[in-house]
């Protein structure tokens, strides 16, 4: 998921993406004029809402706030990246392309208007057919149609068979449920209507809704779902247009919590003061960069061509690289190193690059690049012509690319050419082979593994609708091995075969290094001494539910 609505097509066969955009910030809440709850908690922010109807946005901000207020037909518990049934009480195959769920019996919205199953296959259908340029639809893209039964049996028809992720993009940023009542049936539904009608049943309601300002929630008592009741009746959330005045607000005492974004400079010198309270989880956010099989030295596309060398380079890049060095001294704690595809926190995550290369501990390994590359006949120093955006992926996206310059540089075994291209020019020029390696970032539609493995690896849909190697990347990777394996992992219904696939689809590919994992992001909440809840809703399924929240 892009915090700038970048979009996914999603079928059995490929998964295409694009790269997140984070530390987007916008809004100003500074001059807003409210009466702020002192009986409730307040919540600020800099992450911006596009649209407060689900079908009109794909980006951070906004589904933080549809979490709060509508339900989901599954959902993720709290400390689990898994899903379960939120307002149903079932989902299974009941065919190959059917996926069947059952609702709970008396599911009402807060207006009171009864939510069934013609409600569901409303929300989904509008989705589809809105297509908005900003929405989800995307993620929609292995559905058919969805039939309402009768009033809470739903059967969604699938396209491709035994789609192991379709519960995952049920609790994704496609899947809050709408009142048909309130909600249009062809095109968007403004705030103010969406306020009027009373239209949620999720653990909050909104009572007051002024767009990237301020939006007061109160408990809605008709939720009846996975997560329970909520822990705090009434919550603000207060929207900030920079990090500098989040940071102040919450040292100040003038929001109770803080939460997206703070800059690392700003977490390490909160965790130094005695009235706050810094809490970090499992964030979906990865870096890394990306390895052109066409372009870099010895690429296929390249005079030197050579599968064999260009496969050296990239071992003895990853053999060279600190993590550890650049997540503390350039992001203070706020990404930790990353050693594998899918990241930590998710079921089938493994360190598949950790014993690979370096020193087998997570640490460089200078001899062993060097032993890599004369193994190879590749006379050193090698050039690496190694692209990153100073915009995109935050003001520290500088002072990451160049510890990566300099570790690189010092092996003696690589000369660096580091250059930097503002996003709308690097997100195109990256696509046609013009960066031989570069930066790329992500951020999950929903908390299964295959949402970060399809999207890379598996061929993907070209602007002619035939298939291309490399994902989203569109970097030249295409391994039949893995593609096999990537197809068998959609289908297995076991969840214990299905991991040992995902297992062994990061074990091959980080003997290949497509690309080299660097960073995940952790989640980063800070809090007033006497707000607790923070920790239990920092977990692996990467939603921030205000609902645990509560002053102690």
């Amino acid at each position: 998921m892009s915090d700038h609505s970048v979009f996914r097509r999603r079928s059995l066969i490929a998964l295409a993406g694009t790269a997140t955009l984070t530390l987007a910030l916008a809004g100003c809440a500074s001059g807003a004029s409210t009466d702020l709850s002192l009986d409730g908690i307040i919540v600020g922010t800099t992450d911006p809402v596009t649209s407060l109807d689900p079908a009109g946005s794909y980006d951070n901000g906004s589904f933080a706030v549809q979490n709060q207020v509508f339900p989901f037909l599954f959902n993720s518990p709290y400390g689990s990246p898994d899903v379960e049934p939120d307002i149903a009480v079932s989902g299974e195959f009941t065919a190959p392309t059917e996926f069947t769920v059952v609702l709970k019996d008396g599911l009402q919205f807060a207006n009171g208007n009864p939510l069934t199953a013609s409600d569901v296959k409303f929300t989904f259908d509008r989705v589809m057919k809105i297509a908005d340029g900003n929405g989800p639809s995307s993620l929609l893209g292995n559905l058919d149609s969805v039939d309402a039964v009768d009033d809470t049996t739903v059967v969604f028809n699938l396209k491709a068979a035994n789609d192991q992720t379709f519960a995952q993009v049920l609790s994704s940023p496609a899947g809050p449920i709408v009142d048909e009542d309130v909600f249009s049936a062809t095109e968007l539904t403004d705030p103010a209507t969406i306020v009027a009608g009373d239209a949620f049943a999720g653990q909050y309601k909104i009572t007051d809704y002024t767009q990237n300002q301020l939006i007061q929630y109160e408990v809605n008592p008709n939720y009846d779902g996975l997560l329970g009741k909520a822990k705090t009746d009434s919550i603000t959330t207060q929207y900030f247009a920079d990090e500098t005045s989040l940071k102040l607000a919450v040292q100040q005492g003038d929001v109770d919590v803080a939460f997206r974004s703070l800059s690392p400079t700003d977490v390490a010198d909160l965790k130094t003061d005695d009235n706050v309270t810094v809490y970090d989880g499992p964030g979906g956010e990865i870096r890394y960069i990306v390895f052109n099989f066409n372009t870099q030295p010895f690429g296929a596309q390249t005079p030197e061509a050579d599968p064999a060398k260009a496969l050296a380079v990239r071992q003895a890049v990853a053999d060279s690289i600190d993590r550890q060095e650049v997540a503390d001294q350039v992001y203070n704690g706020t990404f930790v190193p990353l050693y594998t595809y899918v990241p930590s926190g998710l079921t089938g995550s493994t360190d598949a690059l950790k014993p690979l290369y370096g020193d087998g501990e997570g640490g460089p390994d200078l001899e062993k690049a060097a032993a890599t590359l004369a193994a190879a006949g590749i006379t050193t120093p090698v050039t690496l012509n190694l692209q990153y955006s100073p915009d995109h992926y935050g003001s520290s996206s500088d002072d990451e690319y160049a510890a990566y310059k300099s570790q690189l540089d010092a092996t003696g075994l690589f000369t660096v050419n580091l250059q930097s291209t503002l996003w709308d020019t690097y997100s195109p020029e990256r696509r046609t082979g013009a960066y031989p390696l570069y930066q790329l970032g992500w951020f999950p539609d929903y908390s299964d593994a295959d949402n970060y493995l399809t999207p890379f690896f598996a061929p993907a849909p070209g602007t002619d609708g035939t298939l291309e190697p490399g994902g989203f990347l569109k970097n030249g990777y295409d391994d039949a091995a893995v593609n096999a394996l990537l197809q068998q992992q959609l289908v297995e219904s076991d969840v214990d075969a299905r991991t040992g696939l995902i297992e062994d689809i990061q074990n091959q590919v980080a003997s290949q290094l497509s690309t080299l994992p660097l960073l995940q992001g952790a989640g980063v909440a800070v809090t007033g001494t006497d707000i607790q809840g923070a920790a239990d809703t920092l977990d692996a399924s990467f939603k921030f539910r205000y609902a645990a929240l509560s002053r102690g």
